[in-house]
């Protein structure tokens, strides 16, 4: 844990030569679509993949992970463990400066973690960083975190846009969120909710050299009307959620389509707190009665592939060698009966229009096959917003959920099974051998103890299921040939769009 971590920023790729709008296809603006918007401009606390992919162009966290998933520089050019694992030191590029042109200092850097780690925030992923025990910064470029103990994933937390740097001086006007402030390669310009966004490229970034002048963003919930304006070159770039538009991508010869393995899973979370749900055996029942490669195959076209829990290198394991993954009715109806529900019971299940794309086929395949052990699923399709709402109280029976990954199993889950989560209201659930084997794993250094830690996690959390695991996907990008550079990551990131170029 003393080893030192020390990394340099790699100059950005040359801007190409603006050669004027005249041809679309040569504008320095990338135009781009995609079919949900933000929901929101505060990093700390936005959960939904729409809002965490414009704001990761607009803000910047510490360090954050490159495509293999290894920890690169950011905001921090270097940084170090020492003191057995207890105090992590950053030393800040003297070159990152917010969009207004102020630098970024060590007492933004501290703001922002008190505020991320401040109850009243309620902060997407405070509970990654409740080993902070203070902060300290000795001179303009050090942030020194004391830690009340080893924490092995800490840095891998740091990477998440939800661990973005903001202004000290915003956090004390109260005006996080009301617009947005970063350091990140591109200014937000305009936001007019559910129809466009205009970014330009912040000329100080300390990253490099950002490849356009500037990005334009339209929202077009049809995703089949986002394939049409590709193929007609009415925009050069565009986020596909949709597995079965993205199909239809490598049929276009003008286009290229961008498809990734990502760490994010689909999921049906039950709410463990409700009846019939707080029986063990109801839990269990429900994920025997599902068919997960039916769910796959249906909704996403099978594009994708079943799992378990641990969705990253390393970490997975087979998942069908996990509790009921191979689909039992029998069982299911015994476990049910034993559980005194012979005959089923009713419950709703919410989802969200748009994220996923896959959601309501999702959603209707599980009601059909949770009927055949007399489970009467209703149905709620919602608005992202209104479903994110419901989402983050726990309002639900049951909820078909899209939920990002991570790559390291402590930062993906604590805030979601350990006692001090603070998504538990999400869960519902938690138990002494799994708040253990959290803490555990959190504090263990020998990697194939931590993989043995975390398999048994896995393995404990798949029986007492509190949800049902169903499948990873891909996350998809469409381009003209005329678009270079485009770097995609198994996070799903957009972040590479600070490298596109369009070329004549």
């Amino acid at each position: 844990m003393g080893r030192h971590f020390s990394m340099r920023l790699i100059a950005g790729l040359a801007i190409a030569a603006t050669l004027g709008v005249a041809s679309p296809a040569s504008s320095a603006t990338l135009r781009m679509a995609w079919s949900q918007d933000a929901t929101g401009l505060d990093p700390h606390k936005q959960t939904a993949f729409s809002s965490i992919r414009l704001l990761e162009l607009i803000y910047e966290p510490l360090v954050r992970l490159d495509k293999d998933l290894k920890i690169v520089p950011a905001i921090a050019s270097s940084w170090e463990f020492s003191d057995g694992g207890k105090q992590l030191t950053f030393k800040l590029n003297p070159n990152a400066k917010f969009q207004d042109g102020k630098p970024v200092t060590p007492a933004d850097v501290k703001a922002s973690f008190e505020r991320v780690l401040d109850e009243k925030t309620a902060a997407a992923a405070r509970a990654n960083f409740r080993s902070i025990a203070s902060i300290e910064t000795p001179d303009q470029t050090t942030v020194v975190f004391k830690l009340s103990q080893p924490d092995v994933p800490l840095l891998t937390a740091m990477a998440s846009i939800n661990a973005a740097i903001v202004p000290a001086s915003e956090i004390a006007a109260g005006s996080v969120g009301t617009k947005a402030l970063g350091s990140g390669p591109f200014k937000l310009e305009k936001w007019d909710p559910n129809s466009k966004e205009v970014l330009s490229a912040n000329k100080d970034w300390a990253g490099g050299r950002v490849g356009v002048d500037g990005i334009d963003i339209s929202v077009l919930p049809d995703e089949t009307a986002i394939l049409a304006s590709l193929r007609t070159k009415q925009i050069d770039f565009a986020l596909l959620n949709d597995p079965l538009v993205a199909t239809l991508v490598p049929k276009e010869t003008n286009l290229t389509l961008n498809r990734t393995p990502v760490l994010a899973y689909h999921v049906l979370q039950l709410n463990a707190s409700r009846k019939p749900m707080n029986e063990l055996g109801v839990r269990q029942a429900i994920s025997c009665a599902i068919d997960r490669q039916d769910v796959l195959d249906t909704a996403s076209v099978g594009e994708g592939k079943v799992t378990g829990p641990l969705t990253m290198p390393g970490y997975t394991s087979d998942a069908s060698q996990l509790f009921c993954y191979k689909r039992d009715v029998e069982k299911a109806k015994k476990l049910m009966a034993d559980a005194g529900y012979p005959d089923g019971f009713s419950a709703t299940v919410i989802a969200a229009n748009g994220e996923p794309a896959t959601a309501a086929s999702e959603a209707q395949v599980i009601q059909s096959q949770l009927a055949e052990i007399g489970v009467k699923l209703d149905i709620k399709m919602m608005e992202l917003n209104v479903y994110v709402d419901a989402w983050l109280k726990g309002d639900f029976d049951m909820a078909v959920a899209l939920n990002g990954g991570r790559a390291d199993p402590y930062s993906m889950y604590n805030r979601y099974w350990t006692k001090a989560g603070n998504l538990q209201k999400v869960a519902n659930y938690i138990d002494d051998t799994l708040d253990g084997q959290m803490q555990k794993g959190r504090e263990e250094t020998d990697p194939a103890k931590r993989k043995a830690i975390f398999a048994d996690f896995e393995k404990h959390l798949v029986e007492m299921s509190p949800w049902v695991w169903l499948y990873t996907s891909y996350s998809y990008t469409a381009q003209q040939k005329n678009v270079q550079g485009f770097i995609p990551t198994p996070e799903g990131s957009l972040f590479g769009l600070s490298k596109v170029t369009v070329q004549q």
